[in-house]
């Protein structure tokens, strides 16, 4: 049966809500998108952590407007298309390609091939892979550039604030890709979401001062990270999404997540899993 929790789960995609406050970002602009404005009616703000094993891909969709957030590995490009053509999706805004390994960027190339993609945002480094020579092969034959990431970006799309936030080092160490990771923040009105890829020890430092967050996706598929009690501490999400296999995903961190009072969602266990934003309350639901 379909499992469901939520503050408030709205019927339509249009909700009139007012609320006040909201969670605070590093480098917070003030822009409306991240702060509450009194009574208004916001349109429904959709984030759909796709099940695709110990990988990352995201659909983000408000309105007319559509991110994707990391594509996945190769085969899992194809089922990303259908999934956004499912949703009369014809256009993506946004694409952030958190960074290079095959399980962030496989599917991409396939994403860009067969849709309307607008703007490519990635990490400043090179991966050497079939999957990197693809999903650059597949911009240049559409005439899309790569943004590359060497200082925060904050741009606005479907009524919210991104913030997206670049390594701060131009080399971690051998093998450490994955520190070079863009970290995303989505603030809409009163609620806030951080989507965390595959951020370890360093990158994780790095962002300790992102702010709190109703949502968090979990860094690095659940593994476990030494200093991920204290960013737990720092964010202090209400809802927490692993996108993992349940061979990778930590008991270290599924008890540091318990113990934060972090209500926990695995793609693993639950399937496709859905947040949801009016701007007010997050509500989040599963396909098992």
């Amino acid at each position: 049966m379909k499992r469901l929790t939520a503050i408030a789960l709205a019927l339509i995609m249009t909700a009139a809500v007012s609320c006040e406050g909201g969670k605070s970002g590093k480098g917070d602009s003030g822009n409306d998108g991240g702060n509450g404005s009194g009574s208004e009616e916001f349109p429904e703000i959709e984030v759909t952590f796709m099940d695709v094993g110990k990988a990352d891909c995201m659909v983000i969709r408000s309105g007319e407007t559509t991110a994707v957030i990391d594509c996945g590995e190769k085969d899992d490009g194809k089922d990303l298309v259908k999934f956004l053509q499912k949703q009369d999706v014809k256009t993506v805004d946004k694409l952030i390609i958190t960074h290079y390994d095959k399980d962030h960027v496989g599917g991409a190339a396939k994403l860009i091939e067969l849709m309307d993609v607008r703007s490519v945002i990635g990490p400043d480094y090179n991966e050497k892979s079939d999957e990197f020579e693809k999903f650059r092969s597949a911009m240049r034959a559409k005439g899309i550039g790569l943004k590359c990431l060497r200082e925060d970006m904050e741009f606005e799309l479907g009524g919210a604030n991104y913030r997206v936030y670049a390594p701060e080092r131009s080399y971690y160490g051998p093998d450490d890709e994955n520190d070079f990771s863009l970290v995303v923040r989505l603030d809409y009105h009163d609620t806030s979401m951080i989507f965390a890829a595959d951020a370890m020890e360093q990158r994780l430092s790095e962002v300790m001062d992102i702010g709190s967050c109703d949502l968090l996706k979990v860094p690095y598929h659940g593994r476990k990270i030494a200093n991920l009690d204290s960013f737990l501490d720092e964010v202090s999400p209400e809802y927490a999404v692993v996108s993992t296999s349940e061979k990778e995903y930590s008991s270290n961190t599924r008890k540091l997540l318990e113990e934060h009072g972090a209500e926990v969602f695995t793609t693993f266990d639950d399937g496709d899993i859905t947040a949801v934003t009016n701007g007010c309350t997050v509500s989040v639901s599963t396909s098992d």
